[in-house]
């Protein structure tokens, strides 16, 4: 299998460059998956461009959907930087991992979120109706559903990106999610 070494600024284009140079400014560095997507001279920008596009979910159910999906597609990159962001974003190291097993305990509108993102990644987009009555139940539109549709499919391009890649990872690495024996 080939191997992927993480592009530095010199071995991407030029348009890629002012967006390295971009997210140094932003976030101090430049992580190593999004420095992977520069390999393209497109990628990197489509996929900041969609990330960061309009969304009817806030921050906090954004990072509800992107905990649960990188748990079913087991990217232990995804998985150590949204459970950075998670925090960032008021969520505790108990509630992430009950947010990657794809459910939410403490918050019933966002539990009802959280098994609607496992279960459309799990399905493959077939969705179950109990999970999807349930979302809507709970106060969603179905706008609300289009735009996690959406990111279901952001992060799931993230995920497999990593995936194949193997690039390293430079979050605190995510402590694994512990299953229950039977």
């Amino acid at each position: 299998m080939s191997t992927f070494n993480v592009p530095t600024r010199e071995e991407v284009s030029e348009n890629n460059q002012a967006i390295f140079d971009n997210l140094n400014k932003a976030l101090g560095f430049v992580p190593n998956l999004y420095a992977t997507y520069a390999y393209s001279d497109t990628a990197l920008e489509n996929y900041l461009t969609f990330s960061n596009a309009k969304t009817s979910l806030s921050a906090k159910e954004r990072e509800v959907v992107n905990l649960a999906v990188s748990q079913v597609n087991n990217c232990i990159y995804c998985l150590s930087a949204h459970t950075a962001i998670g925090k960032m974003n008021g969520f505790n190291d108990e509630q992430i991992l009950e947010l990657r097993a794809g459910e939410a305990s403490f918050d019933n509108k966002l539990d009802a979120l959280a098994r609607l993102a496992k279960n459309v990644t799990e399905n493959r987009g077939r969705t179950d109706a109990g999970v999807l009555e349930n979302f809507f139940n709970a106060g969603y539109t179905k706008g609300n559903l289009i735009d996690v549709i959406s990111l279901v499919g952001d992060k799931t391009i993230s995920n497999y990106i990593h995936s194949t890649t193997q690039i390293p990872v430079d979050f605190p690495e995510a402590q694994p999610l512990e299953t229950e024996t039977v």
